[in-house]
């Protein structure tokens, strides 16, 4: 059965997840350990908190927080009180932030206290930005600012809803409602928010946990970033679907990663290819038991057959898959079948998942735009019918910016990306939104971004700056600055001062040509 026709929302899957793996683990943190029956309970009394909050049906509940079991309970705690989930990016500064809460016009967030050394609620603070929307702060944790209030305080507060009202109102969320909204940056340089519904994600899912073969008692390290699709929905929604035991890590760190393998033996283990690349290569590898991992997969435009390879070879890992999708398309357009040759593993994404139709604006063989068309491509972007209207044709394909080769067994191999999109380390880092930053730097006239190779994280930016007259700036002193600006992955890595950058007779830089000169 299809996944929207049997749980019909998130909040239902949510209830019948409970029910169906009641005292089986479902999530692991540290020494503490929830099972089916008391996570669903958490997440009623987090819905009843947000219901007690003013939180109506539609309205937008934002979660700023990194992998934990408080981030699993406040995302499917405001979606089953009816609210529509926008998650942010933990390695967002202040503003960053704040340019989504306010076009999302979140009216509840959910923040961390301290992560990794950074306290979120005093970089939202130092932002200024005005957020008329934004009725109320939870901080996850046991101490919060006078006008924010604690996680316990919060969830204090929904007493007085009743189990009946919270089941009452998750009952009334419709398999067409907006279940989230996920925001993307484009090559306008501003986030922009795909609409994705309840019935999309979770027919989505249910079709990746098939193709995937997650089972019931699976132990599954989650470190893909939750407020990423590939972290919220086939690791959490899928989970949940087939009752496997969430290990969410806050922090990719190779380390800890080994140390959960072996301690949680886990099973399942999907991750950016950097991941599996350090895990391989790992000097104490052979100190930790990995035996129980017996799924992987990854996706990126390159996955090195080596790698591939040595997963199955060197750890015995039985599946190892790649996929590829983006925000816009619910997070998953194509995806490798179990038995697939690790040469269509490494080399290609798969084919496109079951009801879903993909093609390239090309002669069979060679590169073209590659486009999609399905029950899982967007409703649109939230409150902008014009960069929706520009994106989707008006017969439904989605156009992906992305550039792709189908073969004739129908897998697709991404080969290079319209929007200048490179990814690192996992992360996808857009050049416009970052040249819009660094444009900001008082000694920079002009720049442009390009994604250049990086042994460790498969790529990183470099810019190509023109100083303004008289300045002395130099590249560390812009790389200093974009430090404290800007989300680490999107900081260049290298920076050369140019006189003027390449441009063609519409006046747009030929990004092309920096990349010539990287050889």
């Amino acid at each position: 059965m299809r996944g929207d026709e049997e749980w019909g929302s998130i909040p239902r899957l949510v209830r019948a997840a409970a029910r169906r793996y009641g005292d089986r683990e479902a999530v692991v943190e540290g020494r503490t350990r929830v099972s089916y029956a008391e996570l669903g309970e958490r997440v009623e009394r987090a819905a009843a908190a947000c219901m007690a909050s003013g939180v109506e049906p539609g309205d937008r509940v934002a979660v700023w927080a990194p992998n934990t079991l408080d981030w699993i309970v406040s995302a499917l705690g405001a979606v089953t009180a009816g609210a529509v989930l926008v998650p942010l990016n933990t390695r967002f500064k202040g503003s960053e932030a704040a340019y989504i809460l306010q076009r999302s016009r979140a009216k509840l967030l959910f923040v961390t206290g301290t992560f990794l050394g950074t306290s979120y609620v005093a970089s939202l603070r130092r932002a200024e930005a005005e957020l008329p929307c934004l009725e109320k702060v939870v901080v996850l944790a046991d101490a919060a600012p006078d006008d924010y209030v604690t996680w316990k305080d919060f969830l204090a507060s929904g007493e007085g809803v009743s189990g009946a009202a919270v089941r009452s109102r998750a009952d009334a969320v419709a398999p067409g409602s907006p279940s989230d909204i996920i925001y993307t940056s484009g090559t306008t340089g501003r986030p922009k928010g795909a609409v994705i519904t309840h019935a999309q994600t979770l027919r989505c899912y249910a079709i990746w946990s098939e193709l995937a073969d997650l089972r019931e008692g699976d132990r599954y390290l989650i470190v893909n970033p939750f407020f990423h699709t590939f972290g919220y929905k086939a690791g959490i929604i899928a989970c949940l679907m087939r009752g496997a035991t969430m290990v969410p890590q806050p922090v990719f760190n190779v380390d800890t990663v080994l140390a959960n393998i072996a301690a949680e033996r886990i099973s399942v283990l999907p991750g950016p290819p950097t991941l599996h690349q350090s895990l391989l290569d790992h000097p104490a590898r052979g100190a930790h038991d990995l035996s129980a991992l017996r799924l992987v997969v990854t996706g990126a435009a390159v996955v090195p057959l080596k790698l591939v390879e040595r997963l199955r070879e060197e750890l015995h890992i039985a599946t190892v898959l790649t996929a590829y999708g983006l925000s816009e398309a619910s997070g998953i357009v194509t995806m490798c079948r179990r038995g697939d040759p690790a040469g269509t593993i490494a080399s290609t994404s798969g084919r496109a998942i079951p009801d879903t139709e993909v093609r390239v604006l090309a002669d069979p063989g060679t590169p073209g735009e590659v486009l999609v068309r399905g029950f899982h491509v967007m409703r649109g972007y939230f409150e902008d019918p014009e960069t929706t209207a520009a994106a989707i044709t008006p017969d439904g394909w989605l156009r992906t910016g992305d550039v792709g080769v189908l073969d004739e067994a129908g897998n697709l191999r991404i080969t290079d990306r319209i929007k200048d999109m490179f990814i690192v380390g996992g992360f996808n880092a857009y050049p416009a939104e970052i040249e819009q930053l660094l444009g900001l730097h008082p000694d920079v006239a002009d720049v442009a971004v390009i994604g250049v190779p990086d042994p460790r994280l498969g790529e990183v930016g470099k810019a190509y700056a023109v100083r303004r007259p008289g300045a002395t700036l130099t590249a560390d002193d812009l790389i200093a600055w974009a430090r404290r600006e800007m989300a680490n992955y999107k900081v260049p890595r290298a920076v050369e001062f140019v006189t003027e950058l390449p441009r063609n007779a519409s006046g747009k830089v030929v990004k092309g040509e920096l990349r010539r000169r990287e050889g």
